[in-house]
């Protein structure tokens, strides 16, 4: 989170793109627990990509995985879909 071509992604960027964010990939095969891949935007509107695991969904409690700015070279102009080929 600290090494990312637009900066830093702080805390607050990650809460706030969990927050608006969607689910475009899912990994229901993951161990230990079934991950998914959120699309989500920072406050300034800096696309996130963050890779989670909901243990306990009623609770609301979730393990980050890792979250990164995806690369435009390698994910389609809306980010929700990797580029082929």
């Amino acid at each position: 989170m600290e090494e990312e071509p637009l900066g830093r992604i702080t805390v607050v960027d990650l809460l706030h793109a969990l927050s608006v964010g969607e689910i475009i990939e899912e990994y229901p095969a993951d161990k230990p627990y079934p991950s998914a891949l959120i699309l989500g935007r920072t406050a300034m509107s800096h696309p996130l990509h963050v890779v989670c695991a909901p243990v306990l969904a009623e609770r609301r409690l979730i393990i980050i995985i890792t979250t990164y700015e995806p690369d435009p070279a390698r994910w389609e102009a809306d980010f929700q879909r990797r580029k082929h080929g």
